[in-house]
Order: C-alpha cells, then structure tokens, then sequence
C-alpha cells in the first residue's frame, strides 16, 4: 500500500510539472506564428500601391491588438475583410459605414448589394461608444468626400447614462451633418440579457429611444435595423450573444443597402 501511494504521487507531481512545460511550449508555437504572419504581412504591404500602404498604416494605428492580428491574418491569406482598401470607382457615390462588431459583420454584406452602385469604405475601427467615437470620429471620416454616412453607436454604450450618451450622439451628430453627405442612422440591433456581463436587453431600447429623438430633431434618416432583424433573432442571432450567425449579417446588410439606395436615389 505504501509503495501504491508514492507511486500515485509520483504521478501527480509529474503531471503538475509537465503542464507549464506545455503551456511554454504552446506559447512559443503561438509566438513564433505571430511573428511569422507580421513579416509576411510586412512583406506583403511593400508590394502595395502607395494609397494601399497608407490605408495599412492607418489600420495599423487604429484597429487594436484585438482586431490588427485578425487583420493582418487574413490579408496574408489573401482573404478579403471588412477593411479592405477599396479603389473607387470615379463615377460611384462613396459611402462610409461607422459602428461597432455587428456593423464589421454585416460591411463585406452590404459592399457585394451595392457593387457597381457606390463605394462601400468602413471606419478603420471597431467604432465602440460614443466616447470613442467623439475621440476619434476625424480619423475615421478621413479625408473623403462622402455621400452617404451609415452610422451607430449603441451596444458600447449599454452602461453609459441615457443622459450622457444623449448628448455626446448629438455632438457626433453634429460633426457628422458638418461633412454635408446623407447622414442615415441605424438604430442598435438587440442583446440579451445577460447578468455575468452587466448587460440588459432594456437598455438598447432606451437608447434607441433616445437616440430617434436626436434624429427627429436633426431630420437624420433612420435605418431601423432593430425592428427589422428583431422578429428573426432565434433564426439569426448567435445563442447568448449580441452577435449574428453569417444569415443575420446577410441579412443585416440587405437592410443597409437598401437604405443606403434610398439616400442615393431619392
């Protein structure tokens, strides 16, 4: 019995001490991939055109260390993303879509309804809150002519007061209306509730609430995408998420290229 328990603790011990081992291990393959997608993906941005580098660099300063890797991953597999560097064509309206996630979801959605139609450019960002965007809105609008922006802030600002995100989605508003394009806001798609991340469904509501006001009296259009997508949300939103299955983003951004259409044609 003796002899049983040491050789069991034997095993324990070493299995204890073969996990950090692994866990360095799985840390250095992680790494070492990590840096061979950045020289790929610098190697890659010297055989781009000017205009194309500057985009990059933009990215590069903006999208995060949650978004940049992603980025720089799928361009050195050749796929194509919601920030691709779009080469206008000179005769096509130039539309700019600013949000968060779910707008991300639904860019590529909208460019393949509107190819041949308008220019779909997106914020060189995951557009967060209000206070993100009331930081950041110049570099995101650039220095483009647009036509048409196709703007929202909502799900960042769940937390947010409805009196302080009131007052800074008027502020952006009137940024916005400064550029003279076709100014279409989006109302923010559903959440669940959800407890463990502070979050309730009420609150996107509100401030949709809050947020038609400020439009009313701005005379903004609305493109009403959570009345739209709200019936479907079973079908179409991820289980416990404020994000949509590739179904709902298809049909998210049928939703936005139809009001953006509307906003082009009159």
């Amino acid at each position: 019995m003796k002899i049983l328990l040491m050789f069991l603790v034997l095993i324990s011990c070493t299995t204890v001490q073969a996990e950090p081992t692994n866990a360095k291990a799985a840390a250095a393959q992680e790494a070492a991939a990590a840096l061979q997608v950045n020289e790929e993906y610098d190697a890659l941005i010297k055989t781009l055109s000017p205009a194309e580098q500057d985009w990059e660099g933009v990215l590069q300063e903006n999208l995060g260390s949650f978004y940049l890797p992603i980025h720089k991953r799928q361009k050195v597999a050749g796929h194509s993303n919601a920030w691709d560097y779009i080469n206008d064509a000179p005769d096509l309206p130039r539309v700019l879509l600013i949000g968060d996630s779910v707008s991300r979801g639904y860019t590529q959605s909208v460019r393949k309804a509107l190819a041949g139609k308008a220019n779909v450019h997106r914020a060189p960002a995951n557009c967060g809150p209000t206070s993100l965007g009331l930081k950041k809105i110049d570099v995101w609008l650039g220095n483009g002519d647009w036509d048409v922006i196709h703007f929202n802030f909502g799900i960042h600002d769940r937390n947010t007061s409805v009196d302080d995100y009131s007052k800074r989605l008027e502020q952006l508003v009137n940024r916005l209306k400064n550029t003279k394009a076709k100014l279409i806001w989006a109302s923010t798609t559903p959440i669940p509730d959800d407890k463990t991340k502070n979050q309730k469904a009420i609150s996107i509501v509100e401030r949709n609430e809050a947020a038609a006001r400020i439009m009313e009296q701005n005379a903004v259009a609305t493109d009403d995408l959570f009345s739209a997508v709200t019936p479907h949300l079973k079908q179409m939103q991820n289980p416990n998420d404020v994000h949509f299955n590739a179904e709902g983003y298809e049909f998210l951004g049928q939703q936005v290229a139809e009001s953006i259409l509307k906003a082009i044609n009159p």
